[in-house]
């Protein structure tokens, strides 16, 4: 009998083991799921490719002092000169505007004329500032503001025949319209010959001319 049964038994199997095999297979699942524990950890590989490289690290670590370092600002040296109370040479810094240095000089002398001084007129180096008096003959100017150049500077003289514009205006004196009138006259007349042939400028006279003959030379 129990042949009969093992037979039967094989015989249901070998029919319908294609039908019984999804059955059989969804109640494994649900037996794994119920009797598996759950909240194990993770046995999964770590993924490094989103974490920061050693090697970037080291550099941020590096760079950000360096954001933090200010950089000093440049020293300016400056010759102020003119209508105030202690002329002289100073030392400033860069970004410094004129009415730092009028003011590292003193500031104004009473008799000073400051009417058309630029005070927002940026410093640079080498600068000559000079503030006339009322009266005197730089109607012309803004102050004497320029930069002197050693090619046309030799022992504190201006050779008038060879500066330029700037160079001009660094003569006591002479602004911007007459440091004009002066490169038009020897374009126009050759050199001058003497520094007295000066005067053959408008608006410059004997009196002028005694002021400013010991700044200049034509050789």
């Amino acid at each position: 009998m129990r042949e009969g049964v093992n037979h039967l038994f094989q015989s249901f199997v070998s029919n319908n083991w294609r039908k019984l095999i999804f059955p059989l297979a969804a109640f494994a699942v649900i037996l794994a799921y119920l009797f598996i524990p759950r909240g194990q950890a993770d046995d999964s590989p770590i993924d490094f490719s989103e974490q920061i490289p050693f090697s970037e690290v080291n550099e941020k670590e590096i760079e950000e002092p360096e954001t933090m370092i200010e950089s000093v600002p440049s020293i300016l040296v400056v010759d102020v000169k003119g209508a105030v109370l202690r002329p002289g040479v100073y030392t400033l810094e860069e970004g410094d505007r004129l009415i730092d240095a009028i003011n590292a000089a003193g500031g104004y002398l009473p008799e000073a004329d400051a009417r058309l001084v630029n005070l927002a007129l940026k410093l640079t180096d080498e600068l000559l500032i000079y503030i006339p008096t009322e009266g005197e003959e730089l109607q012309e100017t803004e102050a004497i503001v320029s930069l002197t150049d050693s090619s046309a500077v030799d022992d504190d003289t201006i050779n008038i025949n060879t500066a330029t514009e700037s160079e001009l205006m660094t003569i006591s004196g002479i602004g911007p319209a007459k440091a004009q009138s002066i490169i038009q006259y020897r374009e126009e007349n050759g050199p001058f010959q003497s520094p007295e042939e000066l005067m053959n400028i408008s608006g410059i006279g004997q009196k002028t001319f005694e002021k400013l003959q010991h700044q200049i030379k034509v050789k």
